[in-house]
């Protein structure tokens, strides 16, 4: 292709995607977010900011993969200023261990709400506040219409949200711009020890607009996505220090 061509391929791809949904983050120029193998599924290889990620949990297994899951992408999102809100029904989320994804636990406030009416309510109104690093919404369903306020909420505000969907509709009458399920899959052992290792999930993409969706198994290893099978183990200084 010569280079006029590619020249007005890329203007046109400048131009559609913020018709698709994709919008750049507050300060999105400082923010890499590097899912190793994931990035060649996202348009321009790049993380989608400022928009509403859905994953699809339907056991209490996949919900805890989903929270890890999620917390890892959060270490990139707060590298910068901004806290984050964590909004359920019923928390399964022990926050000091959120420093293993290296993660200050005081920058996430977590609201502990009664029922779902009011998660869906404070949701809503979470994303529309500028500043945030993100959202998550623990959700028992979203639906088309909600999901779809959900996702002019950010394009307005420019904040990620993240919503946990335990609904068991699987159709794609749905408003978010990624929608993801998390596995989990046995983890990589650090120097041989039993119970401890770094954590690994089966990632699917189901959904992705204007992308490709692909699964993929990825660990997180040294702060950082890895492709499972490309890992090489590397034993921790604290491990060194105490082995």
């Amino acid at each position: 292709m010569n280079q006029p061509n590619s020249d007005i391929i890329r203007q046109l791809q400048h131009e559609i995607l913020p018709l698709q949904g994709y919008r750049s983050a507050w300060g999105e120029s400082f923010i890499k977010i590097d899912l190793g193998p994931v990035n060649a599924a996202f348009p321009n290889a790049r993380f989608p900011v400022g928009a509403i990620h859905e994953f699809m949990v339907n056991s209490p297994e996949e919900k805890a993969a989903t929270s890890g899951f999620i917390a890892a992408i959060l270490s990139f999102l707060m590298q910068r200023e901004g806290v984050v809100l964590w909004i359920s029904a019923g928390r399964n989320i022990f926050p000091p261990a959120l420093a293993f994804f290296n993660i200050d636990p005081h920058r996430i406030i977590f609201i502990d709400l009664h029922n779902q009416k009011q998660v869906s309510w404070a949701v809503e109104e979470a994303l529309k506040l500028q500043g945030l690093a993100a959202v998550i919404g623990d959700l028992r369903e979203l639906d088309f219409t909600a999901s779809r306020r959900l996702q002019l909420a950010v394009e307005k505000s420019r904040v990620t949200g993240f919503l946990l969907n335990a609904s068991r509709n699987n159709s794609n009458t749905n408003a978010s711009l990624c929608r993801w399920q998390i596995s989990p899959v046995p983890s990589i052992p650090i120097d041989e020890l039993p119970g401890l290792g770094y954590p690994c999930w089966q990632v699917k993409l189901l959904k992705v607009r204007n992308g490709r969706p692909g699964s993929w198994e990825i660990a997180w290893m040294n702060k950082q996505f890895v492709a499972k099978h490309n890992t090489r183990i590397m034993i921790p200084e604290w491990h060194k220090k105490t082995g």
